[in-house]
C-alpha cells in the first residue's frame, strides 16, 4: 500500500470553495480500483492550508485515477484556487490501524 501526502496553500478567501471540490474528489475516488481512503487535514496554524493524504493499494492504481475525467475536472477547478505549487510525498505503509468505526467529517460548523 501506498500513501500520498500533498500540502497546497489556497488563495484567501477560496477556502470553502476547494474544500467543498475536495470533497468530491475523495467521494468520487471511493469507487476507483485500489483506492483505500483518504483525508483533507487543516493545520492549526494555517488556515489557508490543506494536507490531503491518500492511500492506495498502489501508485499505479493512483496513477490511473489521475487520468480519470471526474479526477481532471476537478483538478480544473481546483488549480485556480491555489497559490503556487502543491508538494507532494509518497510514503509506502508499513502498518496501519484503524478504529472500529469509519467516519466521515463534514464542513466545519
Amino acid at each position: 500500500m501506498m500513501t500520498v501526502v500533498t500540502q497546497v496553500t489556497l488563495k484567501t478567501g477560496c477556502e470553502p470553495e476547494w474544500d467543498a471540490a475536495m470533497r468530491e474528489r475523495l467521494a468520487a475516488a471511493r469507487g476507483q480500483r485500489g483506492w483505500v481512503g483518504g483525508q483533507l487535514l487543516i493545520p492549526l496554524d494555517g488556515v489557508n492550508k490543506r494536507a490531503v493524504v491518500g492511500t492506495w493499494e498502489s501508485r499505479a492504481d493512483w496513477e490511473a485515477w489521475h487520468e480519470d475525467e471526474r479526477f481532471l475536472e476537478s483538478r480544473k477547478r481546483m488549480d485556480g484556487l491555489q497559490e503556487g505549487r502543491s508538494e507532494m510525498v509518497w510514503y509506502e505503509v508499513v502498518t496501519e490501524g484503524r478504529g472500529a468505526g469509519s467516519s466521515s467529517v463534514g464542513p466545519p460548523q
